[in-house]
């Protein structure tokens, strides 16, 4: 028998640090629901003190989640435990997981405190932790720039004090994989206490070796890794769930844990919630859930493969959750297909009218396209989501004269609180018309950081799905889109970017919750 290896999911708190990743509470949910089927053990769901948007975001996944642990960060800070106690108060499962740092250069530049001192508070906080929940997990910051003594020191210390969980972060991606391994192995052997708590890795990607870093530990005793979906997180990101899960899962023969209570089928309608809700696209040869991932273009691979899957194949498609038949329905499709293939690809409709709205768009975009694919379906639900969470603004029709030797012209109607109104503009072409035609009425003061377009399936008459990143006052939001017409598929994104800058759900990235 093996070990079982927890993954500990830190999405929606590390990834979110991300700059443009930031999420609204409804997102968090839907994203959680989503870890949730694949049967993730701990879900982190944010740092409740960052603010009450993300005190609420916290509370809402902690309620609304059931399988799965729910966890919230705090500094070694009674403010910010408290508050993490109070977010995670109606959770089925809850863990609070609080960190102070430990590095020469963190300790002296950063914290200002003696080492002392240091593992005074490191006490402190998770003895108050323990008041609101058993399960309590500690990160010394920095870990992996630490002195290895004065870790010792201060993991027996929060161990003794009813630390279960210990966490060695290597904050900024700084380690390698022999000596992050070899680290982890002397504080498991060095550390008196080390059998009353699971070790825990939380790697950063700077040097790209967040994935690698994370195995090695494993190989060295470690039995929980924190990790994001697309391997994001802020600067390089961090270790990518899929990679760090199916490495385990493929190579059984030498790693001495398993991941076989996840369902790994998941991992891909995952991968493309989160690229969706956050904007950041997956590039194709992205191992796992790339689109190349299990293509093969070379004559002697594909060959190969047509011979038998196993000679270029170490992993099936399927097991991840890519489809090998992804043409499913069409215009002559009913109600009930529709609901029942949606809840195949893990989406439940929340309301009849949500169901109602989403079939009536299903039927829409059916009419323009012959073939409707998973991704498809996928991006379709998403938009009506979105929709149904921002209702402020909301695209009525939009017009756009576009020819050679004549400057783009946009007319576009915007339905604003119930109140349609229009405007005209011109621009160097017809997506610049439509976004000045839609300030001219607006005149929100954003400025436009990211203008991104992916084609959601192949051929002429795919979607294409647009991204669209505004700044305003230090708050940054991501606006999605998707059409058949490139630019009424980013009219609509750049709207639904708009009523998250007017609902003012968003909110700068927090200081110093950097694990």
């Amino acid at each position: 028998m093996t070990d079982k290896l927890i993954i500990f999911d830190t999405t929606l708190r590390d990834g979110e640090q991300s700059p443009g990743a930031s999420m609204t509470r409804e997102e968090k949910v839907r994203i959680a629901r989503g870890l949730e089927r694949m049967h993730v053990d701990v879900i982190e769901a944010g740092f409740p003190i960052a603010s009450q948007g993300d005190f609420e975001a916290v509370k809402a996944v902690a309620e609304s989640i059931t399988e799965s642990r729910v966890c919230g960060l705090a500094r070694a800070l009674d403010k910010d435990i408290e508050r993490a106690g109070e977010a995670l108060k109606g959770a089925n499962a809850g863990r609070i997981h609080t960190f102070i740092a430990t590095s020469p250069i963190h300790m002296k530049m950063k914290l200002r405190m003696e080492p002392d001192q240091v593992v005074e508070q490191a006490v402190r906080a998770v003895k108050l932790a323990r008041q609101f929940t058993d399960d309590v997990e500690f990160s010394p910051e920095d870990a992996g720039r630490s002195e290895p003594d004065f870790l010792c020191r201060v993991l027996e210390a929060v161990i003794d004090a009813g630390a279960r969980t210990v966490n060695i972060p290597d904050t900024v991606g700084y380690n390698v994989p022999q000596q992050f391994g070899g680290l982890i192995l002397d504080l498991i052997q060095r550390v008196p206490n080390s059998d009353k708590a699971v070790f825990s890795v939380h790697c950063h990607n700077d040097l790209g070796l967040a994935v690698a870093n994370s195995l090695a530990a494993v190989m060295n005793g470690a039995r929980q890794v924190e990790c994001t979906i697309n391997g994001l997180g802020e600067r390089a990101g961090n270790a990518a769930l899929e990679e760090v899960v199916m490495a385990v899962k493929t190579r059984r023969d030498i790693f001495p844990c398993n991941v076989d209570h996840l369902d790994t089928t998941q991992i891909v309608t995952c991968s493309k919630l989160v690229s969706g809700i956050t904007g950041f696209a997956v590039q194709p040869n992205k191992a796992i859930v790339g689109a190349n991932a299990f293509a093969h273009e070379s004559g002697i691979h594909q060959d190969g493969v047509l011979k038998s899957r196993e000679t270029y194949e170490i992993m099936r498609a399927e097991d991840v959750g890519w489809s090998t038949n992804r043409m499913v329905l069409g215009k002559h499709s009913g109600r009930n297909a529709f609901k029942t293939h949606l809840k195949e690809l893990g989406v439940d409709f929340a309301s009849e009218a949500e169901l109602n709205e989403a079939f009536s768009r299903f039927k829409d975009l059916a009419d323009k396209k012959h073939e409707i694919y998973d991704e498809d379906l996928q991006a379709l639900v998403t938009e009506t989501n979105l929709e149904a969470e921002n209702e402020s603004l909301q695209l009525v029709a939009l017009r756009v004269c576009s020819e050679t030797g004549e400057t783009p012209v946009a007319d576009i109607t915007v339905r604003v609180q119930g109140e349609e109104r229009s405007a005209t503009a011109d621009g160097g072409g017809p997506v610049d018309a439509a976004f000045r035609a839609i300030e001219s009425m607006m005149q929100s003061g954003c400025t436009l950081q990211l203008y991104s377009v992916n084609n959601i399936t192949s051929g002429t008459d795919a979607q294409g799905e647009v991204t669209v990143r505004l700044e305003k006052g230090g708050h940054v939001v991501n606006g999605q889109g998707a059409d058949t017409d490139i630019v009424i598929a980013s009219a609509k994104a750049y709207i639904n970017a708009l009523n998250k800058v007017f609902a003012r759900v968003e909110r700068a990235h927090p200081q110093g919750s950097q694990v």
